[in-house]
């Protein structure tokens, strides 16, 4: 697999329509907001889910792009997994696993991001009982916030069925129950991420793991359908390339240079894509487009 011999840093743009884009169980599973402003709120480990859910599906989860964090995941039994694939079984049979072995440890760390297209993607703690150290990923990603503030809706919903015979008896006949349901009516998000090759170097995170990213963020919602999340969708990917590992500008000068405005009056209510325009220093950039933004400094949209 070959290495990375580039830095990236990208903006993710997406939406939601009449759905949940992320609920906040501290708050009855409502879309999360910025109590201050207002402004919605979806976490990075949100996306990173829909990023590892996306290449669990088109790789089989199977080596070498196999999912660590993955729902009824028992994180240890793939600890001990990595310990017997590089000849270090008898170590799991001492009592104390989180201190055995340097060497045993660096190996079934080796081990994991071989393996794990996640570990060495987005990094993973993995010393939970049988230790496999930590890995801090080349692939980060800030939260998703709006561009503008988001209305949060309840709505009242009605199941006409019960789920035992008691709740039956008490209906009379009436089987329907009660429940709620939260929605966005519209919202257009905004992710930053940031690719660094120092880091893939040490995980091992290449080209072709480069590429699945990409595609992974440009396609995810389309395989991540569910009646609480609406219409999700990637609305727009656009990646920085600098020249060199170390990159040739400071991140958030290539961000501020990408602007989303109101295509229409401010007042208006926005309820889908066309109330926004996206631009890189006043222009749009078409889906494909590469840009010399500056020297050592390349724009492509992806999406």
């Amino acid at each position: 697999m070959t290495g990375l011999q580039h830095r990236y840093d990208f903006v993710l743009l997406f939406e939601v329509r009449d759905g949940n884009p992320n609920g906040d169980p501290d708050a009855g599973n409502l879309p999360r907001v910025d109590a201050v402003s207002g402004h919605g709120i979806v976490t990075d480990v949100s996306l990173k889910r829909k990023v590892r859910n996306f290449v669990g599906l088109v790789k089989n989860d199977e080596p070498p792009n196999r999912i660590y964090i993955r729902e009824h995941g028992v994180l240890n039994d793939l600890h001990a997994e990595a310990y017997r694939a590089t000849g270090h079984a008898e170590l799991l049979d001492k009592g104390d696993k989180k201190r055995t072995g340097g060497d045993a440890v660096n190996q079934a760390r080796v081990w994991m991001c071989e393996h794990f297209y996640d570990v060495r993607t987005f990094g993973a703690v993995m010393s939970t009982g049988v230790n496999c150290g930590q890995v801090r990923g080349p692939v980060q990603l800030t939260f998703g916030r709006s561009i503008e503030p988001i209305t949060s809706l309840e709505h009242s919903i009605t199941r006409m069925a019960v789920a035992t015979r008691e709740e039956a008896d008490k209906q009379q006949g009436d089987n329907r129950t009660m429940g709620r349901k939260s929605t966005v009516p519209y919202g257009l998000y905004r992710s930053h991420g940031f690719v660094s090759a120092f880091l893939a170097r040490q995980t091992g995170f290449g080209e072709d793991d480069l590429g699945l990213l990409w595609q992974a963020l440009a396609g995810m919602f389309d395989h991540d359908r569910s009646a609480a999340r609406g219409e999700m969708a990637t609305r727009g990917l656009y990646v920085f390339e600098h020249e060199s590992e170390l990159g040739n500008a400071p991140a958030y000068a290539l961000f501020d240079r990408l602007t989303v405005t109101r295509s229409g009056a401010a007042d208006e209510v926005a309820r889908a894509f066309d109330a926004f325009e996206v631009a890189f220093d006043g222009s749009p950039v078409e889906i494909g487009a590469l840009i010399a933004v500056q020297p050592g400094v390349t724009l492509r949209r992806l999406a």
